[in-house]
């Protein structure tokens, strides 16, 4: 079964209602689950947290994006903060935030000053040539 498929089936399943767009994988997607686009009305969806978590936890990621897609259609509020949405959210139980990947939870460098000891977790590279303590000044190494 292919994606636009899946969503159309949990879309009668948990709606009643038809999901008429198209649904794709977009692997460039990191920190969300997927997306709904209102100006041609396909959903977006992020394939990597469907290899890590399976089909229960995506099932709940295709439910939020549905709410964003029905109510939108409904001219209804639509928005995360709007209350049809979370009202909607709520009752077919799909997930509010997206869960954090591991891989993107253990991507820290710690980087720690050999003077003085403080530890600095950075998300990138830091140049330990270019970069100091901020309390001492003294050098920063990579843990």
């Amino acid at each position: 079964m292919n994606l636009t498929d899946y969503v159309k089936k949990v879309s009668e399943e948990d709606f009643g209602k038809s999901f008429r767009h198209q649904a794709v994988w977009n692997s460039r997607l990191r920190s969300t689950g997927g997306r709904f686009f209102p100006k041609d009305g396909h959903l977006d969806f992020n394939i990597k947290l469907y290899e890590e978590f399976g089909q229960e936890i995506f099932r709940r990621i295709v439910r939020h994006e549905l709410c964003h897609y029905h109510l939108y259609f409904e001219k209804k509020g639509y928005k995360h903060q709007d209350t049809d949405f979370k009202t909607l959210l709520q009752k077919v139980d799909g997930l509010r935030y997206a869960p954090k990947s591991q891989k993107e939870e253990a991507s820290y460098h710690i980087y720690c000053c050999q003077k003085c000891g403080q530890q600095y977790p950075r998300k990138r590279l830091v140049d330990t040539k270019k970069f100091r303590c901020g309390r001492c000044l003294g050098k920063l190494k990579l843990q």
